[in-house]
C-alpha cells in the first residue's frame, strides 16, 4: 500500500548510491528556481588540467571546442525537490561518477563549476543562495 501520508517531492533518505572503489557520487543542491532542470556534467580530460581553467586557450577556443574534444561523455539528471527531516529541498544526485574532476555545465559565472569525486564518498555541492563561500 502506497505512503499516502508522505507529501509530495523525492526523499534524499530513500536516495541509493552505488559507490565504493573508484566510483563516488555527488549530490548538487540548488534554489527551487531549477526545479524540474536538468544539470549536465562531464570528466575533465587531461589537457584541461595542464592548461588549467581560464587560459588563452579556453578563450580563443571557447567551450564548443572544448566539447569537441573529450567532453561527449556528459551526465545529467534532474533538479527535484526533496526532502528530508521534514526540511524541503531541491537537489540533482549523481549516483555512480568515476573519481576525478568535473565541470559543471551551467551558464552562470558566479556558480561553482567543478566538483572533484572521489571513490567511496559523496560530495557536496551547494549552489543555494545565502549558502555558497
Amino acid at each position: 500500500m502506497p505512503d499516502t501520508t508522505r507529501p509530495a517531492g523525492f526523499s534524499l533518505e530513500d536516495a541509493v548510491l552505488d559507490i565504493g572503489g573508484d566510483i563516488g557520487a555527488l549530490i548538487l543542491y540548488t534554489d527551487a528556481g531549477y526545479d524540474q532542470r536538468e544539470i549536465e556534467l562531464s570528466p575533465i580530460d587531461e589537457a584541461e588540467h595542464r592548461h588549467g581553467p581560464g587560459t588563452a586557450q579556453e578563450h580563443e577556443h571557447g567551450y564548443e571546442h572544448e566539447h569537441e574534444h573529450g567532453h561527449e561523455h556528459r551526465v545529467h539528471t534532474a533538479i527535484h525537490e526533496r526532502r528530508s527531516g521534514g526540511q524541503v529541498t531541491y537537489a540533482g544526485i549523481y549516483p555512480e561518477l568515476k573519481a576525478g574532476t568535473y565541470r559543471i555545465w551551467i551558464d552562470d559565472p558566479s556558480l561553482p563549476d567543478r566538483v572533484t569525486i572521489i571513490g567511496g564518498e559523496v560530495a557536496e555541492l551547494d549552489w543555494r543562495r545565502g549558502r555558497r563561500g
